[in-house]
């Protein structure tokens, strides 16, 4: 067994795991239902409610192809809740193979040269603390009434579409919080990686002195995707070190972006930013963050990059469901204005691969074919149903 932990942190060579009862075939590893995980090694996490689990294999940062064999009625999973296979059934004692890419990073950086400025860590939040974003690991959620055979892992160079944002893009932790980033993975057919850099409380600024961008753009290939959405914080005047006005710094900062995604040969993509949740006495959604859109749409036409317009797509959502039901989409029970639950998180994640369709036919050609097309005005409420997950604030140890 140590010799395989071995393997698993220093190579990448594929990891074949069987959960049931094996075929004993060459190169597979038997996994014992109740094998905890160990550092640098295999097995399963602490969490657990009823037949539903975490399992993780240490693997260095890199995208992997994962291939899973499984029946019942299953949602996976990967990291911090990314959305892979959503609600795969099968007959009684049958099984099916899917396959998905998972992108997995570590914290770490490149120390710089002596004397020069910079960091050999991203500076994490209190709160990213024990993330399964930032760890050593891969690691897949089961959800549903799962019966999974085999989970096989293999490193696979894939074109990756990079994600810089805020709280409504990032990888939330805890049910019932979600945002539209780590829906979008399964919306994409398994041949093109999606990393999810975005966190909560980011601007423009903020995310280059955590070095979050340094990370990112550490990691980027020539053909690879940067989609860039901020502007929920950066409008905070009360927030004098990050705030970004709308005319001038802004828009200056987007130009930043983009040249660092252009030197190193990816194509860079502007998002607007979701709309907040507010009412006219008419009905009409309160335009919060319209200057913002507008600075991004003309630096997009000054830059001649694509822009995808979720203000427009969460405008026409929001005012085509009425105050009432575009409540069900969002955080708290509807309290939180800005922030989405699973179903709005689908939603959103929808409209963003739609506007891919529209705006970056290149990055279009990997979306599934289903996930080409959404209509704001009209969308079907119970579309948004997502498996909860086994959330990573809230959860306790089996038998607890």
């Amino acid at each position: 067994m140590l010799l395989i932990a071995l393997q698993m942190a220093m190579t990448q060579a594929p990891l074949r795991f069987d959960l049931e009862p094996p075929k004993r075939a060459t190169g597979r590893v038997a996994v014992a239902a109740d094998r905890p995980y160990e550092a640098g090694g295999y097995g399963y996490e602490p969490q657990r409610r009823g037949r539903e689990f975490l399992f993780s294999a240490a693997v260095p940062e890199g995208n992997y192809r994962v291939t899973v064999r499984l029946g019942g009625h299953v949602t996976v999973k990967a990291e911090s809740r990314r959305l892979m296979l959503r609600d795969v059934t099968t007959k009684p004692g049958q099984y099916v193979t899917a396959s998905f890419i998972v992108n997995v990073r570590n914290a770490r950086l490149a120390p710089p040269p002596a004397n020069a400025p910079g960091g050999s860590q991203v500076k994490l939040k209190s709160r990213e603390k024990d993330s399964y974003s930032w760890d050593d690991k891969l690691t897949l959620e089961f959800l549903g009434d799962p019966r999974v055979a085999s989970i096989d892992i293999e490193p696979v160079t894939v074109p990756t579409v990079f994600l810089a944002g805020d709280s409504t893009v990032t990888d939330q932790r805890a049910e019932p919080a979600a945002s539209w980033g780590q829906m979008l993975p399964n919306l994409f057919e398994p041949a093109v990686a999606v990393a999810n850099h975005a966190e909560s409380g980011e601007t423009l600024k903020s995310f280059v002195t955590e070095l979050r961008f340094d990370k990112l753009l550490s990691q980027v290939k020539p053909g690879d995707w940067l989609l860039i959405q901020f502007g929920h914080n950066d409008q905070k005047a009360q927030w004098p070190q990050t705030y970004a006005d709308p005319a001038v710094t802004y828009p200056a900062w987007l130009r930043t972006y983009i040249a660092e995604a252009r030197r190193r040969g990816a194509h860079p993509v502007l998002v607007t930013s979701p709309e907040r949740r507010n009412y006219t006495p008419g009905g009409k959604v309160k335009r919060s963050l319209a200057e913002y859109g507008e600075a991004a749409r003309k630096v997009a036409r000054d830059e001649n990059i694509p822009l995808l317009d979720l203000q427009e797509r969460t405008v026409a959502l929001y005012e085509a469901l009425g105050e009432a039901k575009a409540a069900t989409l969002f955080n708290d029970g509807g309290k939180d204005r800005t922030h989405h639950n699973n179903p709005g998180a689908w939603f959103l994640a929808r409209a963003v691969a739609a506007e891919i369709a529209a705006q970056a036919p290149e990055l279009a050609a990997h979306l599934k074919p289903a996930a080409r097309r959404f209509d704001a005005a009209n969308p079907k409420l119970d579309e948004g149903a997502i498996a909860p997950s086994l959330a990573e604030s809230d959860v306790r140890p089996a038998g607890s």
